[in-house]
């Protein structure tokens, strides 16, 4: 084991294998910042340069990449209110409020900083459990995943705040949302209203992009100022130093969360989106500040960050032990694997067992190198939160537009985008929540599909397994939790709902 850990970082450190990362590095830091790209889609399109390469030089250069992917997309979500992935969405509901306060570079430096550490503690778990993980999660099966999809929809009591009902009718939506498409188990078309567009479902990048990005740029158009109010940050960014060192301040919080982000990530088919809202969740209700949350609260800009690309490193886990993927990107991944002649289960458990630790080697050293990068470029990017609204509105505009084209390449995408900016004002104008919605709309073909499976494997007698019970217990805690915490603190504006608030509010008051 020892000789297999030195033997993959020796492999790693040597100068090939390191070009091809940086220029991974490089990559993933472009696509992150570009919303709607995403890890998967550029993994997709640099694969074919991995044919030529050895096994350790090409998930280096592929891993690097979709690691820094995941750690430069809180960017534009914490400068510009515009997830650079959907994965990335949480870091806007606490990232974005302190940039409008002229504390770009400090909000930066803490999910930078958090989502290091989650770097270290997801690789670290990666590297001891992966030859151990596989009799557990072979345990699992589709009615404890079913069940698990309905803990990560219970946590939206918390994110509901006081008003419980408005996140209910928020879940309901999106619950009715994510099955327009084709029935999976009947083949039958569900509200497509005689559009071929619907028959593949809505496209989740789309709607995370207008539903947050959209909202926040149409209210700093109507602003007519910049991001960052010059009275609350002048021209001269601050923070950033002060900023690293706030994460440590609530590191069992960090543990916790990049906790959180392996266990979601390393079950197939839950997914990051998941992870980050579940990890935000219990932030919120483990908090002594709740009500700061979508206005600015530390700890929730630190879970955003800390799950980040902890459950990157938890979805190796399974897809290395037996080939199952986590998600699109892993799934790619797997076709990579393929290509460079190495194959999931006992080879790269037993065989080859230095390439699969230099994967973990890679998760560190290139998310570490990627944090160092955008550290670097913070004062840059966060000194265009300056610019007048009138200047950054088109370029944000184009920034939208991309990214909800470039989610599946389809011009429906774009309509999407636009209603779910719709939407988006809509809450903010009369502050109801916004991730219910999102949640139910992630995990409603989960929870079909899951729910499908349980009755034709294992018909009633799915309710009475263990897991369930477990899992069943879990959820009751967490709901029950979430409703006696929001009545004890009688919160005035719990719900984490945008920034722009304030803003479109008075407007509709002005006309």
């Amino acid at each position: 084991m020892i000789e297999a850990i030195g033997s993959g970082l020796a492999q790693l450190l040597q100068w090939e294998t390191l070009g091809l990362m940086v220029v991974g590095i490089l990559v993933g830091f472009l696509v992150g910042v570009l919303p709607g790209l995403g890890g998967a889609v550029a993994i997709a399109l640099l694969l074919p340069f991995t044919f030529v390469m050895e096994p350790v030089q090409g998930l280096a250069f592929l891993l690097s990449m979709w690691i820094v992917t995941t750690t430069s997309g809180d960017i534009t979500s914490v400068l510009f209110g515009i997830p650079g992935e959907a994965t990335s969405a949480a870091a806007v509901l606490d990232g974005y409020p302190m940039t409008k306060r002229g504390q770009g570079g400090r909000a930066l430096a803490m999910v930078l900083m958090s989502s290091a550490v989650g770097i270290v503690f997801g690789a670290v778990v990666l590297g001891l459990f992966v030859t151990i993980i596989r009799p557990l999660v072979l345990l699992i099966g589709p009615p404890e995943f079913f069940m698990l999809a309905l803990v990560g929809l219970s946590f939206v009591v918390s994110l509901a705040g006081k008003s419980p009902g408005k996140g209910l009718i928020m879940v309901a939506l999106g619950l009715l949302v994510s099955y327009i498409g084709i029935d999976p188990t009947y083949g039958v078309a569900r509200f497509d209203f005689g559009q071929l567009y619907l028959w593949s479902g809505i496209a989740l990048v789309p709607v995370v992009v207008g539903l947050f990005g959209g909202a926040e740029v149409l209210q700093l158009m109507l602003s007519r100022s910049s991001i960052a109010a010059p009275s609350l940050g002048g021209a001269k960014l601050s923070g950033v130093r002060a900023g690293l060192a706030v994460p440590f301040r609530h590191w069992w919080l960090m543990i916790r969360t990049s906790a959180i982000g392996v266990a979601v990530g390393l079950l197939p088919g839950l997914g990051g989106t998941v992870a980050q809202w579940i990890a935000y969740g219990h932030a919120r209700q483990t908090s002594k500040d709740p009500e700061k949350f979508g206005k600015g609260a530390d700890d929730g800009l630190i879970a955003a960050g800390a799950v980040g690309v902890a459950k990157d490193a938890g979805s190796l886990i399974p897809t290395i032990a037996f080939g199952i993927p986590s998600g699109a990107a892993t799934a790619v991944l797997l076709g990579g694997f393929l290509i460079l002649g190495i194959n999931p289960g006992k080879e790269m458990l037993e065989d080859k067992l230095d390439v699969t630790f230099s994967m973990a080697w890679t998760v560190i050293i290139a998310g570490l190198l990627g944090i160092v990068l955008a550290l670097l470029l913070a004062r840059p990017l966060a000194a265009l939160t300056k610019i007048n609204g009138a200047v950054m509105t088109p370029v944000l505009l184009l920034f939208l537009i991309v990214g909800a084209y470039t989610a599946s390449n389809n011009w429906g995408d774009l309509f999407v985008m636009l209603g779910s900016a719709a939407l988006g004002v809509v809450c903010l104008r009369w502050d109801w929540p916004r991730v219910p919605f999102l949640l139910a709309l992630v995990l409603g073909p989960l929870i079909e599909q899951y729910l499908n499976l349980s009755l034709t494997i294992f018909g009633a007698e799915w309710l009475v397994r263990p897991g369930v019970l477990i899992l069943a217990v879990v959820v009751l805690g967490v709901v029950g939790f979430g409703i006696r915490f929001a009545r004890k603190q009688g919160e005035s504006d719990a719900a984490p709902v945008g920034v722009g608030t304030r803003v479109i509010r008075t407007l509709g008051k002005k006309k």
